[in-house]
Parts: C-alpha cells; structure tokens; sequence
C-alpha cells in the first residue's frame, strides 16, 4: 500500500486545529479590532466560499458519475445525490437544535461535574463529520497538490469554526476530553481512507454529505444572534477565497 504523505501532512495539520484550538482560543487573536470572533467569522466566509465555487460545481458532476453508475432506471436517480447533501443539512441542524434545546440541562450536569448525554450526542456527530473530512483527503491527494491545498485550507478553517462552536456551548467538558476525540476522528478517517479503496459512486455519496455539512455548520456559527456572527470579516473571507479558488 503506498501512503500518500501530502495527505498525511494535511491531515497532521488538520488534528492540530482541534489539538491547539483552546491555545489558538487565547493566543491566536488580538484584543483589538481582530478578535476571535472576527476569525470564526472569515473562517466561516471562506468554508461558504468553497462550498458554493468549488463543493456545488463538483456535486454537479458528481451527481453524473452517480447517474451512470446507477442506470437510468433508478428511483429518483435525478435527485439521490442532492437529496444526500439535504439530509446531512438536516441532520446537524437537528443536532444542534437537541444541543440548544437542553442547553440549561447540560449546564447543571457541568456544574456537578459530568457530561450530559446529550454532549456525547453531538461530539459523536463532529467526530463522525471530521473523519469524513480526513477521509477524503486521500482523494483529493490524488487529484493533485494544489486540489489537495485547496481542500486542507478550506478544512483547516471550517475546524476552527467547529472548534469556537463546540467550546462556546461546552467550555470545560469540551476543552478536557473533547478536542482529543475530534482529533484523533480525523487521522482514523484519513487512515481508513489510506487503506480502503473508495469507489467514485461511494465518493460522490461522502461529498454530498460533505456539502450539506459545510453549509450549515458555518451558516450556524455565523447568523446573527447568540452567536453574534461578524458581516464584513465574513464577506472579506468570502470574497478573498472565492478569488483564490477562481485563480486556482
């Protein structure tokens, strides 16, 4: 088995996002005009950028790689592959929608000094979603090193988000254990992507459910509201990581 070391340092690098967020958290923003805040909220610019110049483009030709794999006489064969990004929308917006609703719940069960259920609930959710992450680093190392960049970038700063979301609603818990398991998600996804075949139909099938997770995991930490999103730095990363994936 020949192991692709690009994807292996994308996915080191990767872990480290998660392994350093509560240090990035202190030290990586500035006190004056560019908080962490301000970050998260370019972070969440640029993941909304790839999704919709560079993920939708690809699911479209994706979902063509699907048809013909398929045949003609599949069931809904027109709309399976989108259909797939839906419901991965879905499905963290109801995570979410369970963490925010037992939120009063968690907080007494951190006072006491335990987890509640519904935390391992949705650490299980990001830890599944970023070995999906690593696991398809290989893939895009196989598309070459400047497809591979463009993903791992793009990654990198969508985990940021992922990180400031997770340690916003779980502080302490989260900070103790949980960093540690989303960490180590990513290199065992990219690990079982480096060992097991991948087919182009599975492929398809993982990045819609890739798009559908970028989407509102960065639409989630960016609306305004609690989580009081920033509209400039995320149109400034919006727009500089649109350029960027044109020039590439």
């Amino acid at each position: 088995m020949e192991i692709s070391l690009g994807s292996l340092g994308v996915a080191v690098i990767l872990t480290l996002v998660y392994a350093l967020g509560a240090w990035l958290g202190e030290h990586g923003a500035g006190e004056g005009v560019w908080t962490r805040r301000r970050w998260v909220s370019v972070a969440a610019g640029v993941s909304v950028a790839y999704v919709f110049v560079d993920v939708l483009p690809e699911l479209g030709a994706q979902h063509q790689t699907f048809r013909q794999a398929a045949g003609e006489g599949l069931l809904f064969a027109e709309q399976r592959i989108y259909v797939l990004a839906l419901l991965s929308f879905v499905a963290l917006y109801g995570l979410e929608h369970m963490v925010l609703a037992s939120r009063e719940r968690r907080h007494e069960a951190a006072a006491a000094g335990t987890a509640d259920p519904v935390y391992w609930l949705h650490l299980g959710g990001f830890a599944a979603y970023s070995a999906l992450i690593g696991y398809l680093l290989v893939e895009r190392a196989e598309r070459g090193s400047l497809a591979l960049a463009v993903y791992g970038l793009a990654m990198a700063l969508h985990f940021l988000i992922v990180d400031h979301s997770l340690r916003e609603e779980h502080g302490r818990v989260y900070d103790r254990k949980g960093r540690w398991v989303l960490a180590a998600s990513v290199l065992a996804g990219w690990a079982a992507g480096a060992t097991t075949p991948l087919s182009a139909v599975v492929f398809a099938r993982l990045f819609a459910v890739l798009a559908g997770g970028v989407v509102i995991t960065s639409l989630k930490a960016e609306l305004p509201g609690e989580r009081e999103g920033r509209f400039w730095p995320f149109c400034l990363g919006a727009a500089a990581y649109a350029v960027l994936l044109f020039l590439t």
